[in-house]
């Protein structure tokens, strides 16, 4: 399958400077899944900012409750 980076720039929301996988989806996502984080285009422009990719901060940021803090109300 051929990488459409050129295409994928467009739509990538990364506003790390230097970032090597900018508009390369596939290794964008290896690299953050690896370190228990999700890519820019997961978050709202304002989170995204904060260069804070964790799965809680995504968690946060979209106003999710989990099961768990649901039950401690």
């Amino acid at each position: 399958m051929e990488c459409k980076q050129k295409e994928n720039l467009d739509g990538c929301l990364c506003t790390y400077p230097g970032c090597p996988r900018k508009g390369i989806c596939c290794e964008c996502l290896k690299h953050h899944l690896a370190n228990n984080e999700l890519p820019a285009c997961y978050f709202s422009k304002e989170a995204e900012e904060t260069y804070d990719r964790s799965i809680q901060n995504f968690i946060k940021a979209r106003g999710i409750k989990l099961d768990n803090e649901r039950a401690k109300k």
